[in-house]
């Protein structure tokens, strides 16, 4: 009976050795993890022919991809830092900043704005004509839908006449991409479908059928398989996705309490509102006026200051000063 008992036992520690190589195996990488995206990116010939893709160019007229570093240098004491995914310098002077965001950013527009604005201006030095300034795009990879009205997914936004559409400049132009939005797959796509798609992937199995159909997805395909089969690079790539996890959780905790916060604020001053104008209406001007703080606060990452405001009337009123509120 011992030994029926340890052989069943046996053949189940197999079976989940087996299973759990199967699975070590079959591991990779996902490039919408901006580890990843990074790391593919020191290649020179992948970001030559994403970059190719993007400005709709033979690969071969995309020369000297020059990483640059991706903090952008404050100009005064008070400036907030940018922090790029990958800065890319082309032959001519033009920069690409890349960014890839996996989760809804509600203030996404603003950022983007920020950093290609803060990239543009870093150019220029002192003593310096204007007509030296180059070229400056912005890359957004979204995993999620950005625009909700429309079912476009890839989109160039540059400075037009708002009457006539004609462009004013192309010297600053962003680029999104929204992975979430592709189509079907159909035959002769564009260079830069076929890339997205990559970007987006989610299994081995779509990178082996990709790599199949097009040699510089095969390329890709190779760098990510060597990438994932590195240790010490897993270990970054599991620790960076934990990262983007907790960080998840961490902010719909702090939603959680500060729309609580934001009630119990709210109640009591809609009660000192309410003395003057009535109860009811007292306190719907006062969960408004806190409802609309307690956005703010979210859209510029101040979830601390959701918490503190609840404790700290005075704090209080001086974040509704400092918004206008």
């Amino acid at each position: 009976m011992r030994k029926t008992r340890k052989s069943v036992s046996t053949k189940k520690e197999i079976s989940q050795c087996k299973t759990l190589k199967e699975k070590q195996e079959d591991f990779i990488m996902l490039p919408t993890v901006d580890f990843c995206f990074k790391e593919l990116m020191q290649n020179d010939n992948i970001r030559k022919n994403i970059i190719a893709a993007l400005l709709n160019v033979p690969s071969s007229e995309v020369e000297n991809t020059e990483l640059m570093p991706t903090i952008l240098r404050k100009e005064s004491k008070d400036d907030k830092y940018g922090i790029l995914d990958v800065r890319v310098k082309l032959k001519d002077g033009e920069q690409i900043d890349f960014e890839m965001q996996v989760e809804a950013f509600d203030c996404w527009a603003n950022r983007s704005v920020y950093y290609l604005s803060k990239m543009y201006t870093s150019e220029i030095k002192e003593g310096e004509g204007y007509d030296c300034l180059k070229k400056c795009i912005h890359v957004s990879i979204l995993a999620y839908d950005h625009f909700l009205d429309d079912k476009e997914c890839y989109r160039r936004i540059a400075f037009c006449d708002t009457k006539t559409g004609k462009e004013y400049t192309d010297l600053m132009e962003m680029h999104i991409l929204e992975l979430s939005k592709l189509p079907p797959e159909e035959k002769n796509e564009t260079s830069l479908l076929q890339w997205m798609r990559f970007l987006g992937g989610k299994t081995r199995k779509d990178f082996e059928e990709m790599a199949k159909k097009n040699s510089e997805l095969e390329e890709a395909y190779d760098v990510l398989d060597k990438l994932s089969a590195d240790e010490k690079k897993r270990l970054e790539y599991e620790t960076r996705q934990r990262a983007i996890r907790d960080y998840n959780i961490g902010m719909l905790t702090a939603e959680r309490r500060g729309i609580e916060a934001g009630r119990k604020i709210g109640r009591q001053e809609g009660r000192e509102e309410g003395r003057q104008e009535g109860r009811k209406e007292g306190e719907t001007l006062g969960v408004s006026r806190i409802n609309q703080l307690i956005l703010e606060l979210s859209k510029h990452g101040r979830t601390d200051d959701i918490v503190k405001a609840a404790a700290d009337k005075e704090y209080q009123e001086k974040l509704l000063k400092e918004f206008d509120l």
